[in-house]
């Protein structure tokens, strides 16, 4: 199995693990997170299908709860600047 290979799998049992998003799954393996997803979307499919419709389920969870993060991050940026 190559490195490629090897980061894919490592990265989908972390997600599935963690439950984190491309963007701490990127930080954890120090890759950008444009490689995580083109591993994820990309790669992973081609190496173990299963395992790509579990992560798959995952990002998508992620996607449709996105509005909701950032409104919290927002929230919490102009709260924590008026102390």
């Amino acid at each position: 199995m190559n490195y490629i290979n090897e980061r894919v799998l490592k990265e989908a049992d972390y997600i599935l693990k963690t439950g984190y998003t491309i963007r701490e799954v990127a930080t954890y393996f120090n890759v950008s997170k444009s490689t995580v997803h083109k591993d994820l979307h990309e790669r992973l499919i081609l190496i173990d299908k299963k395992m790509y419709e579990k992560v798959d389920k995952i990002l998508k969870y992620h996607i449709d709860i996105r509005h909701i993060r950032g409104g919290e991050s927002t929230k919490n940026k102009y709260l924590n600047k008026n102390k």
